[in-house]
């Protein structure tokens, strides 16, 4: 009896284990080109590559969702087996996750309209130039408010920020030089349109995975991140999409 007992709860046991190694990630991302995008109803970008190329290579059962930036970063936090793509590492998102990379590097800077012929050099001018028009849920929102900066404009995308400053409501932006050319493109601009000033914010992009991830889920991605980075396949995705970008290194 005992025998039997001991056979039925080893199986038992053998199939949780199953279960959990079989268990689904949900690696859930942003409308955000070149880096993540919809494109014909098909999920394209830098950072889309590179999470699909780790699907390959950890062999883990994976899907990506495209999902409003809020909303993924709540459930990211929340859900076992899920992870976020990309996002800024930062000392105060630091134990809310578990992470993997970097796999992006990028340059905050203020921008005007080139036609404006307007100059700054401190953020003293910055916050007396007006409203300064940025997404609310970025980061770039709350690094700049942490800072002291009242005269922030908080809309809801980077196209109704870009569509401000071309007709004029506000004279500066703020925004990355990685997604810059797509974001000035969708409120109807182009870079050679505005004039760049006082970068002021460096970011190393990762992907998040929650708290209730397994860690060894987690080790598996970088150990893999890591020998993408050795035999070329990362900086041939990287390069595709981001020709003239500075190349993450691994102790970013």
């Amino acid at each position: 009896m005992m025998r039997r007992c001991c056979s039925i709860l080893g199986a038992l046991l053998a199939s949780l284990v199953a279960a959990t190694a079989a268990a689904e990630l949900q690696l859930l991302t942003e409308e955000a080109p070149p880096t993540s995008f919809m494109q014909d109803g098909e999920l394209r970008g830098m950072a889309v590559e590179v999470v699909q190329a780790l699907i390959l290579r950890t062999g883990d059962q994976a899907q990506i969702k495209l999902l409003p930036w809020t909303r993924a970063y709540h459930l990211a936090q929340q859900q076992a087996d899920t992870g976020l793509f990309a996002t800024v590492r930062t000392p105060e998102r630091e134990g809310k996750f578990q992470w993997v990379g970097p796999i992006l590097l990028g340059t905050t800077s203020f921008y005007s309209l080139k036609s404006r012929n307007l100059h700054f050099d401190s953020l003293e001018a910055v916050a007396a130039s007006g409203p300064l028009a940025l997404p609310k849920q970025w980061y770039t929102y709350e690094t700049l408010s942490a800072r002291g900066l009242k005269n922030l404009y908080g809309v809801t995308s980077a196209k109704s920020m870009v569509t401000m400053l071309r007709h004029g409501r506000v004279q500066l932006i703020a925004t990355e030089d990685l997604t810059l050319k797509d974001e000035l493109a969708s409120g109807g601009l182009r870079p050679d349109q505005v004039q760049a000033h006082l970068p002021f914010m460096r970011s190393a992009y990762y992907i998040a995975f929650s708290p209730n991830t397994d860690a060894r889920v987690v080790e598996r991605w970088q150990r893999e991140l890591s020998a993408m980075r050795k035999d070329g396949e990362f900086e041939a995705i990287f390069r595709r999409w981001l020709p003239d970008a500075e190349l993450p290194l691994e102790d970013e």
